[in-house]
């Protein structure tokens, strides 16, 4: 697959409370592994572009991207839910982490790539219409799917893997029918929503100690079938790596093989099912040496296919 990583200096600009594992460094160690790795020279490496405003009114209202834009400060931290903080550089990150999402949406779709994954941050799977969450300001995935179907791709897959639930995100796409969201997450943990599933909507809780024995048995008896049958034309990854083994956050038991599967069953059903092609994001993962093992692998497994 033609693969392009899509990032941006000033995402590291964002910054919250000190020692907060949602930091600048994660993107640092995602590209000192694909450097070391010998894979950047596999992979074509974009600049995000910078948001528009009318970009985050896909997925939010006015009043929370007003509420956002008015709370970034002129100097110290705001608080935003209790883990989620601004800084006065915030701003030109978020504006990234979702331009990110628009770009790989028009190299898809303009033929260019095959596959994205975006190194951003913020995250922004918990962010809801109306609020932001969880180290989440914007949802960028959501974002990201509104703008590919205002480019008129139909049918859409939102896959999330992150050790926690996508809970925003499921809640601004639920009530299409057009998009299929499904999330494997530790259960009972963070956020601890209410987990249902719908012909479009497909929890897969899971319980702690999980690992890549009972991520096969998910893929192949819930999501695989699910995919099949809707027939996707574009898949969007919410890739989190806080579910490896060595990442303290959760407690699920993951390592590189596990995501180098995954990411091969998801890229063989794209062939098979003829999609436009793959767009990742960054969300989780917090223990920098394992999340730029696992994002490595991820991407290579893209690049390579």
């Amino acid at each position: 697959m033609r693969t392009a990583i899509i990032s941006h200096p000033l995402c590291r600009r964002h910054k919250m409370t000190a020692e907060h594992p949602e930091c600048a460094e994660r993107l640092d160690a995602i590209a000192d592994r694909i450097l070391a790795s010998g894979l950047d020279i596999a992979v074509t490496h974009l600049m995000a572009p910078k948001a528009e405003l009318s970009h985050y009114a896909l997925a939010h209202n006015e009043e929370h991207v007003e509420r956002v834009l008015n709370s970034i400060p002129e100097q110290g931290l705001v608080d935003l839910d209790g883990d989620t903080w601004l800084c006065k550089d915030s701003l030109k990150a978020i504006e990234r982490a979702v331009g990110a999402g628009i770009m790989a949406v028009d190299e898809v779709l303009g033929g260019r790539h095959d596959a994205a994954f975006c190194s951003v941050r913020p995250p922004g799977h918990h962010a809801y219409e109306d609020q932001s969450a969880g180290f989440c300001v914007f949802n960028n995935v959501a974002i990201a799917t509104k703008y590919a179907q205002s480019k008129g791709v139909k049918r859409i897959a939102i896959l999330d893997i992150d050790v926690h639930h996508g809970d925003g995100t499921q809640a601004i796409v639920k009530s299409d029918p057009n998009v299929l969201f499904c999330s494997l997450f530790q259960y009972p943990f963070y956020p601890n929503t209410e987990i249902e599933n719908t012909d479009t909507v497909v929890n897969s809780p899971l319980p702690v100690a999980s690992d890549g024995t009972d991520l096969r048995a998910l893929y192949t008896q819930q999501w695989q079938p699910k995919l099949r049958d809707f027939q996707p034309e574009l898949i969007i990854i919410s890739a989190g790596f806080d579910a490896h083994l060595e990442d303290d956050m959760g407690g699920l038991k993951f390592v590189e093989n596990d995501y180098a599967w995954l990411t091969l069953q998801i890229a063989q059903l794209s062939k098979e099912l003829d999609c436009l092609g793959i767009i990742s994001y960054l969300e989780g993962g917090y223990e920098l040496s394992s999340l730029g093992r696992s994002v490595e692998t991820h991407v290579r497994t893209l690049a390579e296919y």
